[in-house]
């Protein structure tokens, strides 16, 4: 591994050995993990042309879809190099200063039907205590120190489990524990808890293991459900919560897929509902509840099998989610009924990250245009757009610190300014 070193400036930014606040934006889709900017962030315009949304600063990368964290005044990326290496590199947030850069021998290809994205490493790093959490296509997990990107330890887990190499690389984001000193992933074909000190496993669940089933898409959330806290995950073939100390699967149900292509990060809506969307088998909304004797059952409430996700992670505002669809089309669903309140005439990109503030999202195309749209069940309340990487797609999710705004494309970084 060889790292580079900036020393004044990581004496001046070392980031405090604690658990990371709750208003950074450290992890896949911010801190609660479901796209909702932290209070305190302040408010959006209603425009993004001009002065509204300026651009601080830009810098070139290798390729690569992992979103951009944020953590102690510092932005982290990581990239594919020359189809030979996985790069972790820190900036500072306010000046677009490397800070320390890092990296290791691991690349693949991902199979025909899939390589026309690329065999970029696609998995976003999580930032807490004093590490950073980064997953490589080859399904390895690595931690390096966050303030100087030494390797602390590195997990291997076709080593570990005897698994083989995933077919589309490690893609699930790793997911930091409540109590800062673990953390899950999926990884090894099973949900996976570690010690983030060592490394070392913890416990291991919903295992799977049939070919092309063992590499899961999407990241696992912790959220309390009928009072008690799980980590919910969704692997290629099913949906379940889990004891996040012991391991135990509390519940589980199957969720149908073509080929396994559960995608999204799991939306955990109140207490006891669980939305998802798969590529060929449509929407669902799932309930969950508890008994006298303390005993999960999960259900399916109602599924809309002609509107199907793609990789689009929903939003919800209010009693209704915003979906795009793998129809490259927003639906606005009632969550109650299932009901589409309204979908956009528009056809937009392949895909759309999505962030919101009140009733305010702003939607990332894949194609590198920006939107910023106004949550109502009414209609598509369209407030502006701006085509910010002409040349570059966007594929990773958007991420803000404050008053910035952090783009991912392709082969750059860039980072806005709100006024």
């Amino acid at each position: 591994m060889k790292t580079l070193l900036c020393f004044g400036t990581l004496l001046a930014l070392a980031i405090p050995r604690a658990h990371a606040a709750d208003t950074e934006w450290n992890q896949w889709r911010g801190p609660s993990r479901d796209g909702v900017v932290p209070e305190g962030t302040p408010a959006w315009p209603e425009k993004l042309a001009g002065d509204h949304l300026e651009k601080l600063w830009e810098v070139d990368l290798a390729e690569g879809y992992a979103s951009p964290v944020v953590a102690g005044g510092r932005v982290f990326t990581v990239a594919t190099r020359k189809k030979e290496a996985e790069v972790v590199r820190a900036f500072d947030l306010e000046t677009g200063e490397e800070t320390w850069n890092s990296d290791w021998e691991g690349a693949m290809k991902v199979p025909f039907f899939a390589a026309k994205n690329g065999s970029w490493v696609r998995n976003t790093p999580a930032v807490f205590g004093d590490g950073i959490y980064v997953g490589g296509m080859r399904d390895v997990l690595v931690k390096l120190d966050s303030a100087t990107g030494a390797e602390q330890w590195r997990v291997d887990f076709m080593e570990r489990e005897g698994t083989e190499l995933p077919a589309f690389g490690h893609v699930s984001s790793p997911l930091p524990g409540d109590d800062g000193g673990s953390l899950y992933l999926q990884a090894g074909c099973a949900v996976t808890k570690l010690d983030a000190a060592s490394g070392k496993t913890l416990w291991r669940a919903l295992e799977d293991r049939r070919a092309m089933f063992g590499s899961a898409f999407a990241s696992p959330v912790l959220a309390t459900l009928q009072g008690m806290r799980q980590v919910v995950a969704q692997t290629r073939s099913t949906l379940g919560g889990i004891d996040p100390d012991s391991g135990e699967v509390l519940w589980s149900i199957p969720v149908e897929a073509f080929r396994g292509m559960n995608i999204l990060t799991p939306t955990v809506i109140g207490d006891d509902k669980i939305f998802t969307a798969t590529y060929g088998g449509g929407s669902f909304l799932f309930t969950v509840e508890k008994n006298a004797e303390g005993k999960f059952t999960v259900t399916e409430k109602w599924r809309i099998k002609e509107l199907e996700g793609y990789m689009a992670s929903p939003v919800v505002v209010g009693e209704h989610l915003y979906l795009f669809g793998r129809d490259q089309h927003l639906h606005c669903v009632e969550i109650a009924t299932g009901k589409i309140a309204w979908t956009t005439k528009e056809k937009f990109g392949d895909y759309w990250s999505m962030i919101r503030q009140g009733d305010r999202v702003l939607a990332l195309d894949q194609r590198g245009e920006l939107l910023l749209f106004r949550a109502t069940p009414e209609k598509f309340d369209l407030l502006d757009r701006r085509e910010i990487s002409p040349k570059n797609p966007t594929w990773a999710h958007l991420g803000i610190a404050g008053d910035r705004l952090l783009v991912r494309s392709l082969k750059g970084l860039s980072v806005y300014r709100w006024k």
